[in-house]
């Protein structure tokens, strides 16, 4: 079988889009996902997605994600905003979506400057002590706020907070977070479970961070600005209190390249 893919990234954050409304691709079919996303043996990325035919009335499309191992995933924030804008190039769309992933509805807006909009879910459940904080953005975030962090080891030190006791076998994202001198900014690297490395970023990992940060009082600002070692992002919500609503994710998804492979 050949299949027509697409390559997609948001601030480094690569996937391999797949229009799979015919049902050609499996959601079972974890060694093919693997081989895909594989940068040696496959096309590279950090995940798949799958745009497939809503199920809920009303919606534009549904969102299914698998992580780089070939495992369906819980949500992902970059990946939802490129999705948004491979809708909008296959005439789905054209500047407003409404759709549905393993996390619940969403919606998105997208410009003509490819600058994505994607509305997350609500936050209440915040965990906060010291200079820790983990909360559930679509995915689980462990949140480490720190100083010098161009200089860790992120892989390393993330894979052990991965899979340290406290998340056992069902792991955990890990964020170290260094708030820079510019006010209402931040600098976000990120351990990825699934990818089980560093990714350049991640948009439930991002809006984790600022959502945190706010919630520490490491900032006021409504809406936070984080660099990534992609490129920059911007979360913006209203809080009262530890109820974090209208919670908007904002940065760039570009398509890089599309292609056939054999499979």
């Amino acid at each position: 079988m050949r299949l027509q893919f697409f390559k997609y990234q948001g601030t480094g954050n690569d996937f391999v889009m797949i229009d799979n409304r015919d049902k050609r691709v499996s959601k079972n079919d974890t060694k093919l996902i693997n081989r895909l996303c594989d940068r040696k043996f496959g096309i590279g990325a950090d995940g798949l997605i799958l745009l497939e035919h809503p199920d809920v009335e009303g919606d534009d499309f549904k969102m299914v994600y698998f992580n780089a191992d070939g495992n369906e995933s819980s949500m992902c924030g970059n990946g939802g905003r490129c999705l948004v804008a491979f809708a909008k190039m296959l005439g789905i769309i054209e500047s407003e979506a409404s759709f549905t992933a393993i996390d619940g509805p969403h919606k998105a807006s997208v410009d003509k400057d490819d600058i994505v909009n994607l509305q997350m879910q609500n936050v209440s459940d915040i965990y906060q002590s010291g200079n820790i904080a983990f909360l559930d953005t679509g995915s689980p975030h462990h949140i480490v706020f720190t100083e010098n962090v161009k200089d860790l080891d992120v892989k390393e030190e993330g894979a052990a907070i991965r899979y340290s006791t406290d998340y056992k076998e069902k792991g955990t994202n890990v964020n170290f977070v260094e708030k820079t001198e510019a006010d209402d900014t931040f600098i976000v690297r990120t351990y990825e479970r699934g990818v089980e490395d560093e990714t350049l970023a991640c948009g439930t990992g991002v809006t984790a961070v600022a959502i945190a940060a706010h919630n520490s009082n490491r900032t006021k600002a409504s809406e936070v600005k984080l660099q990534v070692p992609g490129g920059n992002l911007s979360v913006s919500f209203k809080a009262e209190g530890n109820n974090y609503s209208d919670v908007w994710l904002k940065g760039p998804a570009k398509l890089v390249f599309k292609g056939e492979i054999e499979c």
